[in-house]
């Protein structure tokens, strides 16, 4: 298994977990995004996996919606996207990108993946779950958002709503905290 997949692999398990444990009745739970319920947040994330197969000439797998069943839904989108990881051909094949020229894996690492880790987050503070996040995670999704933020311009992101303002925390906040504020989530 190669690192990209390897690594969405476990940010997908532990996004899956969470979705695993909302109870019915959480799923209209306010989320830390302004306007997104519990709920809206699994069906972004479902969506951006659509958004990755998309320049593949692929579409997500007919599944029960996310308003039916939010646990399958994410595990037909996640297993539509771990078979593009899993095939060399597709995952090493290059499209242009926001970014610029990337393999469709760089590509699957740099959005998808790392928006598990936050919309991880997400979800978990929507519903009362641990929401802590793993150091090594929040590393590698700051070096991810610093590249975005560098090469798209960050006041731009802001305005088209891909994150919220940034919310100031203070210097010494722990690091979980400051990429929270960064990407416009009050962490407290």
């Amino acid at each position: 298994m190669n690192t990209v997949a390897g690594r969405y692999r476990t940010r997908a398990d532990a996004f899956e977990r969470k979705v695993a444990g909302v109870r019915p009745d959480q799923w209209s739970n306010q989320s830390p995004c302004e306007e997104w319920t519990a709920r809206d947040v699994v069906r972004h994330v479902i969506d951006m996996h659509g958004v990755m197969l998309r320049p593949l000439g692929r579409r997500l797998s007919p599944v029960p919606t996310v308003d039916d069943d939010p646990l399958a839904a994410f595990r037909s989108a996640r297993a539509d996207v771990e078979a593009v990881l899993d095939d060399p051909e597709l995952a090493l094949s290059e499209d242009d990108t926001p970014v610029g020229r990337l393999t469709v894996e760089q590509h699957i690492d740099q959005v998808i993946s790392a928006d598990l880790v936050i919309h991880g987050w997400d979800l978990a503070r929507a519903v009362g779950q641990d929401d802590r996040i793993d150091p090594a995670e929040i590393d590698r999704v700051w070096k991810v958002w610093q590249g975005v933020f560098m090469v798209l311009g960050e006041d731009r992101l802001r305005a088209h709503g891909v994150c919220g303002p940034e919310v100031k925390v203070p210097e010494d906040a722990p690091a979980q905290d400051r990429l929270l504020g960064l990407l416009g989530r009050d962490p407290s």
